[in-house]
């Protein structure tokens, strides 16, 4: 209120709230240079005597649903390069890459489905990183500052040799959301899968991403028609599998003659009840130890011709 109020010696305390305004507040940010930053502030007003003020800070989310249909689409990106110069190429060095969706929330784990192929004379290595990108825009000039904020490593590949990453997962650490909507700092990020190539400039993809503050809950459940896109020229990423099974390979072929016989002593047949108990019993289990199974057939190899019902009898 405008009116003056006097105050006993004390404590006091006057309950304040405050209405956001309707219009999307930019999420609060703090980057390289320049921050985004919210303060609710109390100033004390007295007579004949400065004022006195306190603020605190107030941390402001502008919430990115990364269920919406713009955000699930999924990115896919191929690029090659010739590995070389001048008339001493050695080869091509081809990468495709592809992600299920660009939006994501801090926590979740980037599945990344990727084909190298070195055709190139030398040792390449794969990787893929997140990078973050923040840009500034005041009085006409913009600056830009980029960091890697997580990254993940793949095998080497050598020459002639090609290599696939079938959802290799690259994690997402605790980073601002995505700022999209602001005129005067911007915050994006990209997943860039790259090849190491020795001696050359690096091949690199870059897919963009949208860091959300809402997950995206049952993805494959509730966005069936968007998965369906999903189906879209992925033979280059389709394991091979024959149409028909392999059969299982034939005993002999797993354990020779030589090696059973190397690993299975020749025990004399038992006399008795007696002697036979008296044996080792580790010198039977040997003896089993590379029988090879009975063979499996649909035809029972002693047949009679009339079923006899016999008591069986167990000894606990």
């Amino acid at each position: 209120g405008e009116e003056n109020l006097i105050l006993l010696d004390g404590r006091h305390e006057f309950p304040f709230s405050f209405q956001l305004p309707q219009e999307p507040l930019v999420t609060s940010f703090t980057g390289k240079y320049g921050s985004i930053q919210y303060y609710v502030k109390a100033v004390l007003e007295r007579p004949a005597v400065p004022d006195q003020s306190v603020q605190t800070e107030l941390q402001v989310v502008s919430h990115i649903d990364v269920s919406s249909p713009a955000l699930l689409t999924p990115v896919l990106r191929s690029q090659e390069k010739m590995v070389g110069c001048w008339f001493f190429t050695s080869g091509p060095v081809s990468l495709s890459a592809k992600i299920e969706r660009k939006g994501y929330c801090n926590g979740e784990a980037i599945p990344i489905y990727a084909e190298i192929e070195n055709c190139s004379s030398r040792l390449i290595v794969p990787k893929a990183a997140i990078f973050q990108t923040q840009t500034y825009l005041a009085s006409g000039k913009t600056k830009t500052f980029r960091q890697m904020v997580a990254n993940v490593r793949g095998n080497h590949i050598a020459s002639g040799s090609t290599d696939t990453w079938n959802g290799k997962t690259l994690k997402i650490p605790p980073v601002s959301p995505s700022i999209l909507d602001c005129c005067i700092i911007r915050v994006e990020y990209s997943l860039a899968v790259y090849i190491h190539i020795p001696g050359a400039k690096k091949l690199m993809i870059e897919m963009p991403l949208v860091i959300g503050t809402i997950p995206c809950i049952g993805f494959s459940s509730r966005n069936s028609s968007i998965t369906s896109q999903f189906s879209m020229d992925m033979s280059w990423l389709a394991l091979t599998m024959p149409e028909h099974p392999e059969a299982p390979p034939n005993y002999a072929d797993v354990v020779s003659e030589e090696e059973f016989s190397r690993h299975v002593p020749a025990y004399p047949p038992p006399i008795d009840c007696e002697e036979q108990l008296c044996c080792p019993v580790f010198a039977y289990i040997q003896e089993f130890r590379f029988q090879p199974p009975p063979l499996y057939s649909e035809i029972d190899p002693h047949p009679t011709d009339v079923e006899e019902v016999q008591p069986v009898s167990f000894m606990l």
